[in-house]
């Protein structure tokens, strides 16, 4: 199974533990100022992509020194930088599994913009084999039918975020549930709970992000 990871230039404050300590195991696609933070990690990225234009020319040579592959696009582009190396990650690399850090905070179109990436009829099928990771949160996605997902040791929390409508969806052994529940807008059922190391669900149409959450002490 070939693994990949993406990382976006988002605030490292928000890095899960295993990646501020380099032990995330895969390879990774660098973002623009993300390609940066891995070399100091002592991680060379297998591409380099973005525009590079947060990057000082020392900056960006030291780029060049650690990384073979450098896609540079212009800034005035249609597809955000985090879309090219999702495209890259699945039309070259074929990758079974992404997780992409660094995509959930600071700006908050930037962090739409990478929610919303699963929605576009080019990815849409991948949904399912994309996670957003960072400190807080873990965030999946889920095409139609029956689904089962495990608890994170760490998280407490439970959110199913409906991207879009759905004609039916059921919650079965959550804390709170639904039974064929119809949902005509996008929607988020945040604070939910496992009750057991489980939860299942299952919905007809559509696209869910399922967030598994915890409190920061």
């Amino acid at each position: 199974m070939k693994k990949l990871n993406l990382l976006v230039g988002g605030p490292t404050d928000l890095w899960p533990d295993d990646l501020k300590a380099g032990r995330v195991k895969g390879d990774f696609i660098g973002i623009d100022r993300g390609n940066l933070r891995l070399i100091k990690l002592g991680i060379d990225p297998i591409v380099a992509i973005g525009d590079f234009d947060s990057l000082q020319p020392d900056e960006f040579k030291l780029v060049k020194e650690h990384v073979a592959d450098i896609r540079q696009s212009i800034p005035e582009k249609d597809d955000t930088d985090t879309q090219l190396g999702l495209k890259v990650a699945l039309d070259e690399y074929h990758a079974d599994s992404i997780d992409i850090y660094g995509a959930t905070g600071g700006r908050l179109d930037h962090f739409l913009a990478n929610l919303w990436m699963v929605l576009e009829p080019r990815f849409k099928r991948f949904a399912p084999k994309i996670r957003m990771v960072d400190r807080q949160n873990t965030i999946t996605f889920f095409l139609p039918g029956k689904h089962t997902i495990s608890k994170e040791v760490d998280k407490k929390y439970l959110a199913f975020v409906c991207l879009t409508p759905m004609n039916s969806l059921t919650l079965y052994d959550e804390k709170y549930q639904l039974n064929n529940y119809k949902v005509d807008r996008p929607i988020s059922w945040a604070s939910n709970e496992f009750i057991q190391d489980t939860a299942s669900f299952e919905f007809d149409s559509g696209v869910m992000a399922v967030i598994q959450s915890k409190d920061l002490n």
